[in-house]
């Protein structure tokens, strides 16, 4: 069950609550799930009790008890809480790892895109799926996915006005061009191109002196990087390692072909299942404070960045800020990074390959996948060799 997913249910909670009078608030067009602030308490949480509980004249907590109850047996949700003042904390039943793995796959190009962009979403039964041929998952490359659908083609989609970035609006122009982008794949393709056009801090640079100096993929994403409100910060040239956030991203993605790979050369291919155990232990020392230091963690955030990108793009969209598209593959690539360093995709040494390789193995396509449709929006190449 993707957020998504999981949204529409809570909403069909609320709406029958409200249809058999156990609430009279009015039902709202949407509801937030989000992952939760902290580990600990289940897979996602919402506030959407509090939110209804001043309408309904109830204490919020008695509003999620409410829907507590009609969401508790749900398809795909294994435990309803309710926590603190009324929010109400989710978590997954034990497929829905594997259930969203295979949804990304089977997509592929089209995952992140909403079903108003010509993509119905698409609920994984891990129990009936197949999993996807190793080979088709390659429609993810901006390059396969150009030949099928030629507005994914940073070549063929709308291009800034040369005018208007060597006038020194770079940033309004490279930002207008990733927002058409994003707004097509969030559905809201037929919304005009002055329609909520953020205001930004100029660029210090126009754009043909930022591209000779840093690199086209460089300068776009030193340009969509910053919030609207936030300057143009331009480094004195490109770094190719992993201090620069662009690098990290593009560096997942290859790495992530490259298992694919090396996996076909071992004779082997993916299958969406059970991860299996850590190799190393359960710590990872990334240094990290943010809660992701164990194994187990990493992978559940890995799982969660991924799930969670379709509401990035959507977000992306509705606030006018691609700004949450770069941010988010940022974290997708070092949650890959964190998670690939305990649950190596490739067997070692003698080790044969084993169904927890191929598990995997379909995680890091997964991967590969979020991350070359972001790219692929911000106009930014998915390198296959980095």
């Amino acid at each position: 069950m993707t957020p998504a997913e999981l949204s529409r249910t809570v909403l069909r909670s609320v709406r029958g609550a409200v249809e058999e009078q156990e609430l009279s608030v009015a039902v709202p067009a949407r509801i937030v799930v989000q992952p939760p602030p902290r580990p600990g308490c289940g897979d996602y949480a919402s506030n959407v009790a509090l939110q209804l509980a001043g309408q309904a004249g109830r204490p919020a907590r008695e509003v999620a008890e409410i829907l507590r109850k009609r969401l508790s047996g749900s398809a795909g949700i294994a435990r309803v809480e309710i926590a603190g003042p009324g929010f109400l904390n989710f978590t997954l039943g034990d497929g829905a790892q594997v259930a969203l793995v295979r949804e990304v796959l089977a997509r592929g190009d089209g995952y992140g895109r909403g079903p108003a962009a010509g993509h119905s979403p698409v609920t994984a039964d891990p129990a009936t799926d197949s999993a996807p041929d190793p080979a088709v998952h390659t429609a993810s490359d901006p390059a396969t996915a150009a030949a099928t659908d030629p507005a994914a083609d940073p070549a063929t989609a709308p291009t800034t006005d040369a005018a208007t970035a060597a006038a020194g609006d770079a940033r309004a122009a490279v930002v207008a061009e990733a927002l058409a982008r994003i707004d097509a794949a969030a559905g809201l393709g037929d919304r005009p191109q002055t329609d909520g056009q953020p205001v930004l801090v100029p660029a210090p640079y126009d754009l043909a002196t930022l591209v000779a100096r840093l690199g086209a993929d460089e300068a776009r994403w030193v340009l969509l990087r910053p919030a609207a409100q936030d300057p143009v910060r331009v480094p004195g040239r490109p770094v190719q390692r992993e201090s620069n956030p662009r690098f990290r991203v593009q560096y997942a993605y290859a790495r992530a072909r490259a298992l694919g790979r090396h996996a076909r050369e071992l004779g082997f291919g993916s299958e969406p299942g059970d991860v299996g155990v850590p190799v190393r232990g359960q710590a990872v020392d990334d240094g990290s404070s943010d809660g992701a230091g164990s194994a187990a963690q990493s992978l559940k955030s890995f799982h969660t960045l991924l799930a969670t990108y379709p509401s990035a793009v959507e977000s992306a969209a509705r606030l006018r800020a691609p700004d949450r598209v770069v941010r988010h593959l940022e974290a997708t690539a070092d949650a890959f990074f964190r998670w690939h360093d305990v649950y190596p995709p490739l067997p070692v040494g003698e080790q044969k390959p084993l169904a927890v390789h191929r598990a995997r193995l379909a995680l890091a396509e997964a991967g590969q996948t979020v991350l070359a449709n972001g790219l692929r929006l911000l106009g930014i190449s998915a390198p296959e060799h980095l």
